[in-house]
């Protein structure tokens, strides 16, 4: 029999919620692995199926599992291939869709300033891994990132050539760290470029950038990645649809 060891003040359900949101960040079951039945969820927490059934409820809600007819519930793996089109329009003279080429700039381990340590949800001071990537059109940059990992969950980073796992980094982190990226929040905003990212993406400084600053968590809320991204205005878009 499984106890629940969240706060004891939230309904049942919630506190079921958390712990298999929680077990599901460590992995107990994977991305696309169905989950067990509510009766043998029920059987393991001495719960009621009602109560096991709003816990399911809340984690589909929270886009963290997915029913399928007839098969059962499965852990949703998020896609964020395309999340760049969202906002920058990578293109060729002859308007077919490009995706950027990666290349890793730097990857070293440091102590996390404030800052990081605050959007990390970590002391000031603990050890973390700063990681500079150029993404590239035709050999020229057009974005240029600053990342930053808990040096902890990712520290099999720093024994690897990323250079040879291809453009992707999440499903890097998941086969080498075991760390899935469940969902992530993003911020957009627009600066003029300082000098350092300038010369990164081969701008004058001062030029107009827009930044993407990207907070990415487990399955159980946790915080993974800071990252922040800027691209040349030239690229960028937005687009809404409003009803």
């Amino acid at each position: 029999m499984n106890s629940l060891s969240s706060d004891a003040r939230l309904p049942l359900y919630h506190r079921l919620r958390d712990q298999l949101a929680e077990q599901i960040a460590n992995n107990r079951w994977r991305p696309g692995e169905a989950i067990p039945t509510e009766a043998a969820l029920s059987a393991e927490y001495c719960l009621s199926t009602g109560t096991v059934r709003k816990a399911i409820d809340m984690l589909v809600n929270d886009n963290i599992l997915e029913r399928q007819q007839g098969r059962g519930t499965f852990i949703r793996r998020p896609q964020f291939q395309s999340s760049l089109f969202r906002f920058f329009r990578f293109q060729t003279p002859a308007g077919e869709r490009q995706i950027p080429q990666s290349r890793i700039l730097s990857i070293e381990p440091l102590t996390a300033p404030a800052a990081v340590a605050e959007m990390l949800g970590l002391p000031v001071g603990s050890p973390v891994i700063r990681l500079v990537r150029l993404r590239l059109l035709d050999e020229r940059p057009v974005l240029a990132e600053e990342i930053w990992l808990p040096r902890i969950q990712f520290h099999a980073l720093l024994d690897i050539d990323l250079s040879q796992q291809g453009p992707l980094l999440y499903p890097i982190y998941e086969e080498f760290c075991g760390q899935v990226v469940a969902y992530a929040e993003e911020t957009l905003t627009a600066e003029a470029i300082d000098d350092v990212h300038a010369r990164l993406l081969q701008i004058e400084p001062g030029s107009p950038v827009v930044v993407i600053e990207r907070l990415a968590r487990n399955y159980a809320g946790q915080p993974l990645e800071w990252r922040r991204s800027r691209g040349h205005a030239s690229h960028f878009r937005y687009s809404v649809e409003i009803r």
